[in-house]
């Protein structure tokens, strides 16, 4: 096959990477009562914006992946995702909380341990 050449799997998509904080950082988010909430403690990379690490937490442990691919046209993203707000830890310079409110649909019933 020359480079030149189309395959299905390659019109209409293009593959990257892009910010999780476009999707998965909402400091605005008002948590629902069937939300499941988790605290995470992260120390962003250098160069890296602390609303692009904790939404990075929220993705990866939710819906998303570090590149776009296919798949994700054939699942309601906004359904399953988790959300994000982040707060700087007291007197620790370049750590913060990252805060996750994971939609219960996320989970298959019985899954989650300790839950009730």
């Amino acid at each position: 096959m020359s480079p030149q050449t189309e395959t299905k799997a390659s019109v209409g998509f293009k593959a990257g990477v892009k910010d999780y904080k476009l999707t998965y950082y909402t400091p605005e988010y008002e948590t629902k009562d069937t939300d499941i909430l988790a605290a995470f403690r992260v120390t962003p990379q250098p160069g890296v914006p602390p609303e692009e690490a904790g939404a990075a937490v929220a993705a990866e442990s939710s819906t998303g992946t570090w590149t776009t691919v296919w798949t994700d046209g054939l699942t309601s993203l906004d359904r399953y995702a988790g959300t994000c707000d982040i707060e700087p830890v007291a007197g620790e310079e370049n750590q913060y909380i990252a805060y996750v409110a994971y939609p219960l649909d996320l989970f298959e019933e019985g899954s989650v341990t300790n839950m009730f």
